[in-house]
């Protein structure tokens, strides 16, 4: 059953300050990468971009190989620097290539998007669904649904014993409910990521997470 997609206010329908010229193609792009790039918590050294039906037929036009790159470099939708990501991505050594995709794909607007720096990895789906709203719907081939319209906690972390009772512990302590779930990792041993959807607003526990052992990075989205 599709997640019902929750607005906050009516700029979510209206459509977000960015530099144009579609929410869908830009803004919705951008946040792509920017979430993408907060949960591989690093600049990579190289990314490859597959773009699916609508993305894959329009990305250069509608700029969105330039909002998905700018994300990735950490620009939101209204940054005057988006224009000149591809720039600022060659100059900073990043290389970047675009794979437009004949395969059908469950929502238009789609880009999947591979990230490399040294010998980690990872690959992240990312769906634009309008008015610059996205979801992630992949991460290193897990399935999930993550609507970035509900508190939600990111973890990198390495895979060893006890990070979910060490994370979830932290969420009790603090009075916050976790909604739902998921940890998905590389390898045995490897870089692990988890994923919290909560019920509270609580920014400021990024940090304690942050400071838990064996944390690389943690971000929240709302």
């Amino acid at each position: 059953m599709a997640k019902e997609l929750r607005f906050n206010s009516v700029f979510d329908i209206i459509g977000p300050v960015m530099v144009g010229p579609s929410s869908s193609h830009t803004a919705g792009a951008a946040r792509i990468g920017k979430v993408v790039r907060e949960i591989f918590g690093d600049e990579p050294d190289r990314v490859d971009i597959y773009l699916y039906e609508s993305f894959a037929k329009t990305y250069r036009g509608h700029g969105t190989d330039i909002a998905l790159v700018g994300g990735l470099l950490g620009m939101g939708p209204d940054d005057a620097r988006l224009p000149d990501s591809l720039k600022i991505a060659h100059e900073r050594g990043i290389k970047v290539t675009f794979v437009p995709k004949s395969d059908k794909v469950d929502h238009p607007n789609t880009a999947k998007i591979a990230l490399q720096k040294g010998a980690r990895a990872m690959t992240v789906t990312g769906v634009s669904i309008g008015g610059g709203n996205i979801q992630i719907s992949e991460i290193n081939g897990f399935k999930l649904s993550l609507s970035m319209g509900t508190p939600t906690f990111i973890t990198v972390h390495q895979d060893v014993p006890g990070m979910i009772a060490r994370a979830t512990d932290l969420m009790s302590e603090n009075g916050v409910n976790i909604g739902t779930m998921t940890v998905t990792r590389e390898a045995k041993g490897e870089k692990a990521i988890m994923i919290m959807e909560c019920d509270e607003r609580r920014p400021d526990l990024v940090a304690k997470l942050k400071a838990l052992p064996n944390v690389d990075n943690a971000t929240y989205f709302e």
